[in-house]
C-alpha cells in the first residue's frame, strides 16, 4: 500500500505541469497537488537560456515560471530533483526516485522532451555543448573564456538564437544547418530569407544546406568538418538540431505511444487506455481539432497551454484543447518573430510589408486556408490570425487583412 496519497500528481518539471499547478488553483481546485520533477530548480522559461541568461543580463531566479512562496501560498507541494520511476496505471500509483510510493486521484504526464545528440566522430569532445537548462548555459558561458570563434550546428531556434547571444558576447559565429536558410522549416522560405538576411548583416555566417561528417580535434574541439568537405574552425561548439520526446516513463508503464513518437490522448488530453491520466507538453500527441488528426506540438508557449486545458479537464471541463499553437523568439534585440499557426506545409505565401527591416507578416495558406501567420517586428494581426486559422475554412489571399 502507498505511503500517502495526493489528489493531484503533476509529473515534470516543465512548464505544462506548473501551468497545470496554477490553473488548478485558480480554477478552485483545494484537494492536495504533488508537481515533481527531475531538475534541480523549479520550473523555468527556457528562452532565456539561449538569450539573456546566457548572455549574463538575467539571473536564474528570474526565469522562473513562480516564486518560490508562491508553491507554498498555494498549498502545492514542489518536489525537484525528483523524478517519477514507476507507474501502475491501474493501480493510480507512482514511485518515486526517492522510494517514497504515492497513490493519486489523477495524474499528468508532463516529462517533455530530450535534447537530441549528434551520434558523428568526434562528438564527445570537449567543448561541444547541448543548451536546454540554466545549467548548461552555465556550463557554455564558463567554456567561452579566450573563445575567439564558435559553431552553431541547426538553423531553429536555439541555433538562431545562440548565434545572436554569442556574436552580442564577442565572438565570431558560424551557424550550420541542412535548409537553405535559418527558421525556414517552421515558418517558410520568406522568413528564412530574412532571418539569413539579418544575422549575416551582424556579422553571422550562415552556411546553409551543410551536415556535420564529424568534429575535429584531440581532446576538445577545434573544427567541424561538414559532408561537403567544408571545415570550420570553432573554439565552441553548440548543437541545437531538434528533441525526441522523454517517453521513456509512459513506455515502461504501457502507455499507448502513437506513429509521432508521443503519448496517445484524446482531444481533451485524456491518455488513451488509461483513466485518471492526462499529457502535456512536447511528448503529448493528441486528437487536434484544428489540425483535422493526429498532432504534437513541441513549444514552451504550446506547453503551457496544454496544461491549462488539461488542469480544467481534470477538474470536469469537457472541451477539446482547441487553442491555436502561438510560438515566438527573439534574436538579441535584432528581430522579434510571432507566429500563431498549425505548422506543416503550406502552398501559398503571401508577405505583407516591405522587406526592409521593418514591421512585416507573412501568410501561410494551405488550399486557400491560413494555416499560419508569421509577425515580424510586431507587422500584421495576430488576433485575426487566430480566427481565420480556427475557422479553417477557405478566404484565399483576397480575404485576409490589410
Amino acid at each position: 500500500m502507498a505511503a500517502r496519497r495526493v489528489d493531484i500528481l503533476l509529473i515534470g518539471g516543465g512548464i505544462a505541469a506548473a501551468t497545470a499547478a496554477a490553473t488548478l488553483r485558480a480554477e478552485g481546485h483545494d484537494g492536495s497537488v504533488l508537481l515533481v520533477g527531475r531538475e534541480p530548480d523549479p520550473p523555468y522559461h527556457r528562452p532565456p537560456v539561449t538569450k539573456e541568461y546566457l548572455r549574463g543580463e538575467q539571473d536564474r531566479a528570474a526565469g522562473f515560471l513562480q516564486r518560490q512562496d508562491w508553491w507554498d501560498a498555494h498549498a502545492v507541494e514542489l518536489r525537484t530533483r525528483t523524478s517519477v520511476t514507476a507507474l501502475d496505471p491501474g493501480a493510480l500509483t507512482a514511485t518515486l526516485s526517492t522510494k517514497d510510493e504515492v497513490a493519486f486521484g489523477r495524474a499528468l504526464v508532463a516529462t517533455g522532451a530530450m535534447v537530441r545528440r549528434l551520434t558523428v566522430d568526434g562528438a564527445q569532445l570537449e567543448g561541444i555543448h547541448l543548451l536546454r537548462a540554466p545549467g548548461n548555459a552555465d556550463a557554455l558561458r564558463a567554456d567561452l573564456d579566450g573563445a575567439r570563434r564558435a559553431v552553431c550546428v541547426g538553423g531553429s531556434y536555439i541555433g538562431c538564437e545562440v548565434a545572436a547571444s554569442l556574436t552580442e558576447l564577442g565572438l565570431e559565429v558560424t551557424v550550420l544547418l541542412q535548409e537553405d536558410d535559418p527558421l525556414a522549416h517552421h515558418f517558410g522560405p520568406a522568413a528564412g530569407r530574412r532571418v539569413r538576411a539579418v544575422l549575416e548583416a551582424r556579422g553571422v555566417e550562415v552556411l546553409g544546406g551543410e551536415t556535420v561528417d564529424r568534429f575535429e580535434g584531440d581532446e576538445r574541439v577545434a573544427a567541424v568538418r561538414t559532408a561537403s568537405g567544408r571545415r570550420v574552425e570553432a573554439d565552441a561548439v553548440v548543437c541545437g538540431v531538434g528533441a525526441i520526446p522523454d517517453v521513456m516513463l509512459a513506455r515502461r508503464s504501457g502507455l499507448e505511444l502513437g506513429p509521432l513518437g508521443g503519448v496517445r490522448c484524446d482531444s481533451r488530453l485524456r491518455v488513451r487506455g488509461a483513466p485518471g491520466l492526462l499529457a502535456a507538453g512536447d511528448m503529448c500527441e493528441f486528437d487536434s481539432v484544428l489540425h483535422g488528426g493526429l498532432a504534437r506540438i513541441e513549444h514552451e508557449e504550446v506547453a503551457a497551454a496544454q496544461g491549462a486545458t488539461a488542469a480544467r479537464t481534470m477538474l470536469g471541463a469537457d472541451r477539446p484543447h482547441d487553442v491555436v499553437p502561438y510560438f515566438f523568439s527573439d534574436l538579441s534585440d535584432w528581430l522579434s518573430l510571432e507566429y500563431a499557426g498549425l505548422g506543416g506545409p503550406a502552398d501559398e505565401e503571401v508577405v505583407r510589408g516591405e522587406d526592409d527591416g521593418g514591421p512585416a507578416a507573412i501568410w501561410r495558406l494551405a488550399q486557400g486556408r491560413v494555416v499560419g501567420m508569421l509577425s515580424i517586428e510586431g507587422g500584421g494581426d495576430l488576433d485575426a490570425a487566430r480566427e481565420l486559422i480556427a475557422r479553417g475554412e477557405p478566404v484565399g489571399a483576397g480575404g485576409l487583412p490589410a
